[in-house]
């Protein structure tokens, strides 16, 4: 009589790691294509600015295509193992990943390649709608979360339905980019209260997961920055949105002593693409309310943006050489 053998456990060490490819490793994508977009925003004032960030986008397509080419052979040759990450309480939240970064792509195209930013927007915002329904309906289920399972990754699916209206109104889909718009910011204020109750009242965030802390800077900056594009202007609503984003960065910067301690794990990439969403937020209403104050914090935080990106990648290359990534956990 013959049994089930689970194709990873035969497999080569190299075919194995592939099987522990996680999906997590699109916020290395997200984080890429939010420098590509900062470099953008500052190119309107630093000269230098406009060309790099042409260069960084071929450099950050490549690894987003690397990124999914390996986890589409994951799904095909293990699809056990992405069904065990869809059923994962934590990395369920990483999946719509993959379409907040073609997003990100589809709007880094937008000058340059604007049918291809359209075709990009299309596929990301099929995506991002299909995943964002999989996933709340996933969290609303039969099965049971616990406190400890909820961490701000799970904003990731309201930041990608806000991220939708800043290359969606420019492309000439205004009620749709609302539509996306109105789902990202109720989702984003229903989370907020559940994982400000979860940060204050529960166990501390685990080590390995503490780096999502700064994920908290992304929906209001990102909201900023699509709100904009949908009204064009700076109202009360959009003051808000812009100054709770920074309200959250100085929480976030409080934390920085206890962050730079921590062990580095593909979690740390949750840093780069929160500050890159706040840079281009900065550098936004810098230009339009002509504000030198907020001009300099983009210059700032887009210097800090650039140490983050390259420390991450360094690292990055690090432990895949060591083989610290792609282990079972």
């Amino acid at each position: 009589m013959s049994s089930a053998v689970d194709p990873a456990a035969s497999a080569t060490p190299e075919a194995q790691r592939l099987s522990h490819f996680p999906v997590t490793f699109f916020a290395v994508a997200m984080g890429l294509m939010g420098l590509v977009l900062a470099l953008h925003g500052a190119g309107r004032t630093l000269a230098w600015a406009a060309p790099l960030s042409q260069g960084v986008f071929y450099a950050a397509a490549i690894v987003f295509m690397a990124i999914a080419t390996v986890y589409l052979l994951k799904l095909l040759r293990y699809p056990a193992a992405v069904r065990a990450e869809w059923n994962h309480p934590v990395k369920l939240a990483f999946f719509p990943a993959m379409t907040v970064a073609l997003l990100l792509t589809a709007t880094a195209c937008l000058g340059a390649y604007p049918k291809l930013a359209l075709a990009l927007w299309i596929l990301g915002t099929v995506g991002q709608g299909i995943l964002t329904i999989a996933v709340v309906s996933g969290w609303i289920s039969h099965r049971s979360f616990e406190v400890a399972h909820l961490t701000p990754a799970w904003f990731i699916p309201a930041v990608g339905n806000v991220i939708v209206p800043v290359a969606g109104v420019r492309l000439g889909y205004n009620e749709l980019s609302w539509l996306f718009f109105s789902g990202g910011i109720v989702f984003w204020i229903v989370l907020l209260t559940l994982v400000m109750n979860r940060l204050v009242f529960h166990n501390p965030i685990p080590a390995r997961l503490f780096p999502t802390l700064v994920i908290l800077i992304a929906p209001p900056a990102v909201a900023f920055v699509a709100y904009y594009q949908l009204v064009g202007q700076i109202d009360p609503f959009a003051h808000i949105l812009l100054n709770a984003a920074y309200v959250f960065a100085i929480l976030v910067l409080v934390q920085l002593p206890k962050l730079l301690r921590l062990p580095f794990t593909l979690s740390w990439w949750a840093l780069s693409f929160p500050v890159a969403a706040l840079t281009i937020a900065s550098f936004l209403y810098a230009g339009v309310a002509q504000s030198a104050a907020h001009l300099l914090l983009g210059y700032g935080m887009l210097a800090a943006l650039c140490v983050i990106i390259l420390g991450l990648s360094l690292r990055t290359l690090l432990a895949i050489a060591r083989k610290e990534i792609c282990q079972p956990e």
